[in-house]
Order: structure tokens, then C-alpha cells, then sequence
């Protein structure tokens, strides 16, 4: 089981996560405390589950070789080492084509979730959380790229896990995207073609999700793009916002 009463959230400087109330974590987060990913499960990325994103495709979704939209979600892993928490530094490429921030609600796995009815789906999961998915940019969708998705520090998580009980409609929830000195990005979970119930659904149907794990909702359409300097926020309702910097590679490009 991976549970928790209320918000739980990991400092750099504890060894262990632990169990707050919303008030500890917005006054820790207030005081400029720097978190570790408050979860250590696997995280899964979703694709093409942004109505937009879909839509942009046009009518290149039937052509070969697939000839038809995906069926089943389209997902992609991120490792152990892409993972980074509030007020990481984030090591980029130091290029014109940057970063691109995807900014997605994670929902937090609570106990083994295999072949899941979609209204039973929710007592699965045990809160949600932040996550700001990396990549840089390029073309391909359905084969996601490892060298583009799986950097070093390319899933950025946190500041806390928020229990279930405490968000009301997850399917509902506003997203900022901030990037110093820019307009902000706004999006909203609405937008998904699979809901937080379907999307765990469709996904336990051939695949088993463990305690702990974390599943994306999803990277929106046309999210921002940033760069080596950068300071970026990301934040979910009145969630305590994500926090993380980005600094160009040491030697140059890689």
C-alpha cells in the first residue's frame, strides 16, 4: 500500500518522506524549502490524451503505419534518473530549440491495481501530485524518443503528494505553467480524452500498476518551450506550485 492521511512531502534535508498537513507543507514551501520527489515508484508518461493534441494530428493519424487514433493509451517510461523535485536545477541543452515543459496531474497509485472497472477506478488511487514532464522538442509521437524523454532530471515531481480526499474533481483542475518573464500557459484536466477513472481503466487492462506508482494524465497541447536560465513554476488549483530551474549543460551541448 502506499497511503497517506493528508499531504506528504520529502525535504532535501530528511532521509525519509513524511505526512503533513496543507499548512506545514505551504509554510515549509514558503520558507524556501527544497524537496526530493516525494514518490519513488515508476512514473508513466501519457501521450495523445490532450483533446488539442490529437486534434493537431489531423489526418496524419490514419495514415501508415498506423491507419487509425490509438485505441489504447499511448505511454512511455520515465526513469529512475530523469527524477528531480521542488527547486531542482535542471542540467538542459543550451540551444534555440530548449525545453519543452509539460505540465500534468499525477495521479499517485494507492494499492495493486490490475484490470480496474473505470467506477471503481478512483478508490485505486491514493492522492495526486505535480509533475512537470520534459522533453526536447521533436517530431515522433507514437515511438516517444528516450534520448528526447529520458535526460537526467527530465521528470520533475512535487512539492508534496495531495491525499485523494482532498481534491474534489480531479477532472476539473486548472493548470499554470509559468516561465520567468512570460505570458503564463494555462490549461485545464478537462481537456483529457481519458478521464482519471478511464485513463487508470485502460491502462490496468494490460498492465498492472503498482503501490506508488504514478501515471500522467498527460502533456498539453502547445505547452511552453524554455531555456537554459530559465525559472519555472508549475501549479495545479491552489496547490503549493512546483518549483525548478534550468542551467545549460557544463562543456557545451550533449
Amino acid at each position: 500500500m502506499f497511503a497517506l492521511d493528508d499531504h506528504r512531502i520529502h525535504l532535501e534535508a530528511e532521509p525519509l518522506a513524511r505526512d503533513v498537513d496543507a499548512r506545514t507543507v505551504r509554510a515549509l514551501i514558503a520558507g524556501g524549502a527544497a524537496c526530493r520527489p516525494p514518490v519513488d515508484g515508476a512514473i508513466y508518461g501519457t501521450l495523445l490524451n490532450d483533446r488539442a493534441a490529437l486534434d493537431a494530428l489531423g489526418d496524419s493519424v490514419h495514415a501508415a503505419p498506423y491507419k487509425a487514433p490509438p485505441r489504447a493509451p499511448v505511454l512511455y517510461l520515465k526513469p529512475r534518473n530523469t527524477f528531480a523535485g521542488h527547486r531542482a536545477d535542471i542540467v538542459v541543452p543550451d540551444d534555440e530549440a530548449g525545453v519543452q515543459v509539460g505540465g500534468s496531474l499525477g495521479i499517485v497509485i494507492g494499492r495493486t491495481a490490475c484490470r480496474v472497472r473505470v467506477e471503481d477506478a478512483l478508490s485505486y488511487v491514493a492522492g495526486y501530485v505535480i509533475v512537470a514532464d520534459l522533453c526536447v522538442p521533436h517530431a515522433s509521437v507514437y515511438r516517444p524518443s528516450v534520448r528526447f524523454r529520458a535526460r537526467d532530471g527530465f521528470c520533475v515531481t512535487g512539492p508534496a503528494v495531495v491525499a485523494r480526499r482532498h481534491v474534489g474533481d480531479p477532472d476539473a483542475l486548472p493548470i499554470a505553467i509559468r516561465i520567468e518573464g512570460k505570458a503564463s500557459f494555462t490549461t485545464n484536466t478537462s481537456t483529457s480524452i481519458r478521464n482519471v477513472a478511464r485513463l487508470i481503466a485502460d491502462v490496468t487492462d494490460f498492465m498492472t500498476l503498482a503501490p506508488g506508482d504514478v501515471l500522467t494524465q498527460g502533456v498539453p497541447h502547445n505547452a511552453p518551450i524554455a531555456h537554459a536560465g530559465d525559472e519555472i513554476s508549475v501549479a495545479i488549483g491552489d496547490w503549493p506550485p512546483l518549483c525548478f530551474s534550468m542551467t545549460a549543460n557544463e562543456g557545451g551541448k550533449r
